[in-house]
């Protein structure tokens, strides 16, 4: 009987031996085809105030956008301090995979349509790629009248185009931090010696406040050599509240458009003088295809 048991012991660790590799390997293969464990909700919306964010629109969801701003402030009450005056951007984002996002807008001020490209390279993922990467391509066209009908003047010449790089990384819950290479390209300028293209770096940031409630900041500065005179550097600060699964963003800055072209570089309000609009983003998305099917 001892010798039978015995037996069946020695068994037992010769099968589970074998067994606990199997297992050990088994889970090795699971963790393999986990994939990364990448970085999620860097930024709450598309546009980190005026410009894009790292984030893209989900595949197969449709994002329609409304981006409104009113006067300046300090125009005092003659203009109910700025509430009179209103500019606005209609604007349809939709997204075609998990990396490539496409959009059109259509806004008040200047009577500009727009359309944009968003690709992301990079993702940033824990023990991996420490920041994501995008490229962003818009192009603008104004459709009001000529500024100059005396002249010459082509279908191109009211054509603007924009590339920008984002480049971003959530650092914890709590902060995320993105930085904007940009171009802005003007096929028709005022004179020969006025440049063609404005080089602008962007900087901008995310820090929660609360569960529902996040502070934004974004600035974006115009080399000296490669801006208009008459320009400011962009400025802008605001506010993303999560309300029932939409994030409704409260913003003040001194740009008034809201497209590349006019808010980089041909914001026209200076700070120090208080020329400050206040404004919003909402959005609404519709989804047009599951992206399971």
């Amino acid at each position: 009987m001892k010798g039978f048991l015995l037996g069946v012991l020695l068994l037992g660790s010769a099968v589970s031996a074998p067994a606990q590799d199997l297992l050990n390997m088994l889970e090795g293969e699971a963790d393999k085809t986990k994939g990364p464990d990448f970085a999620t909700a860097t930024f709450k919306t598309t546009r980190l105030i005026n410009g894009h964010s790292i984030e893209n629109v989900a595949p197969g969801v449709l994002d329609f956008r409304i981006s409104h701003r009113f006067g300046f402030v300090n125009r005092g009450i003659s203009e109910f301090y700025g509430l009179d005056v209103s500019t606005i951007r209609l604007g349809l984002d939709y997204g075609i995979s998990k990396r490539l996002m496409v959009g059109l807008g259509r806004s008040s001020y200047q009577k500009q349509l727009d359309a944009f490209a968003k690709f992301k390279i990079l993702r940033q993922a824990n023990g991996g790629m420490p920041l994501s990467l995008s490229v962003v391509s818009s192009a603008m066209i104004k459709t009001g009248p000529y500024d100059n009908p005396d002249r010459p003047n082509y279908f191109s010449s009211r054509l603007y185009y924009s590339w920008q790089v984002l480049i971003a990384r959530k650092f914890s819950e709590g902060i995320s931090l993105q930085l904007m290479p940009s171009v802005v390209h003007y096929n028709l300028v005022e004179a020969p010696e006025v440049i063609n293209d404005v080089i602008a770096l962007g900087a901008g940031g995310r820090f929660k406040l609360s569960k529902r409630v996040s502070l934004n900041l974004e600035y974006y500065y115009q080399l000296p050599d490669h801006k208009f005179t008459t320009s400011y550097n962009s400025l802008a600060v605001g506010f993303d509240i999560e309300t029932g699964g939409h994030v409704f963003q409260l913003q003040f800055t001194n740009s008034t458009g809201m497209t590349e072209r006019t808010f980089i570089s041909e914001t026209d309000g200076n700070v120090a003088k208080g020329d400050i609009h206040f404004g919003f983003n909402i959005s609404r998305v519709f989804t047009i295809k599951d992206p399971r099917q």
